[in-house]
C-alpha cells in the first residue's frame, strides 16, 4: 500500500494554504486562488516557482522563503492534523492485515516527521519524501522508489492520491491508483478508480481494484 499524505490521509493542504498566504503577505502581496490550487501536490521547487510568478517577483531568493515556509508549516502541523474521512480507519486496517505500507509524499522529511506524530510512524514500513528523490511527483520516481524499498512489484501496489500531480506519478509508475480528491477536482479518467472519500474503503475493496 502506497499512501500520499497531504490531502489524502490528513487535511493538511489547508494549513499549507495558511502558511503560503502568510508568506505572500511577507512578500507584500496576496496569493491568488489559481496559484494556490496549482501548487497542490507539487514539490517545493515547483511551488516556489509558482509563488514567485504569482507575486510578480521572478528574482525573489528561493531559500529564505523555503526556510520561512517550512518553519511556519511545522508550527501549524505541531498543533495536530485532522484526518481525512475514512483515512485513519483504512490505514489501521491495512496495518492489521500485515500489508507492506509506504508514505509517499511531496513534503520534505522535516515536515513529514512532524506529521507522523499524528499519523503514527509505526503505521509505515517506508517513508519517501519529496526532498529525498531526484525527480519528485509527477515523475514516477517516488512511487517506484517506495515499491522497491518495500520489495513489492509496483503493479501489485495500490497508490492512494488526491492531486493531479500525485495521480500522474502513481499512474506513470504502474501502480493501481485510487484517487480521492480533496482541494482540487480530479476528472474521471480511464484506469483511475475515483471516489469522493475513503469512508467505507477497506482492505477487501482495495484487493478488488485492478
Amino acid at each position: 500500500m502506497l499512501f500520499d499524505m497531504d490531502g489524502t490521509l490528513v487535511d493538511s493542504e489547508k494549513l499549507w494554504g495558511v502558511a503560503l498566504e502568510d508568506l505572500a503577505a511577507r512578500a507584500g502581496g496576496r496569493l491568488s486562488t489559481r496559484a494556490r490550487l496549482a501548487m497542490v501536490g507539487t514539490s517545493m521547487p515547483v511551488s516556489m516557482a509558482l509563488f514567485r510568478d504569482d507575486m510578480g517577483q521572478p528574482d525573489r531568493p528561493y531559500q529564505p522563503d523555503v526556510d520561512w515556509l517550512t518553519d511556519r508549516v511545522a508550527e501549524l502541523f505541531a498543533d495536530g492534523l485532522t484526518w481525512r474521512p475514512g483515512a485513519r480507519e483504512l490505514l489501521h486496517e491495512v496495518r492489521a492485515a500485515g500489508l507492506p505500507t509506504a508514505l509517499v509524499t511531496s513534503t520534505g522529511r522535516r515536515l513529514a516527521e512532524v506529521a507522523l506524530k499524528t499519523l503514527g510512524a509505526e503505521n509505515f514500513d517506508v517513508l519517501v519524501c519529496g526532498d529525498e528523490v531526484a525527480r519528485p511527483k509527477p515523475d514516477p520516481e517516488p512511487y517506484l522508489t517506495a515499491a522497491g524499498l518495500l520489495g513489492v512489484p509496483i503493479g501489485d501496489c495500490v497508490a492512494i492520491e488526491d492531486s493531479p500531480s500525485g495521480v500522474a506519478s502513481a499512474v506513470a509508475a504502474g501502480a493501481v491508483v485510487l484517487a480521492v480528491p480533496s482541494d482540487v477536482t480530479l476528472p474521471s479518467t480511464d484506469g483511475i478508480h475515483l471516489r469522493s472519500s475513503l469512508a467505507g474503503v477497506d482492505v477487501k475493496f482495495l484487493a478488488a481494484l485492478r
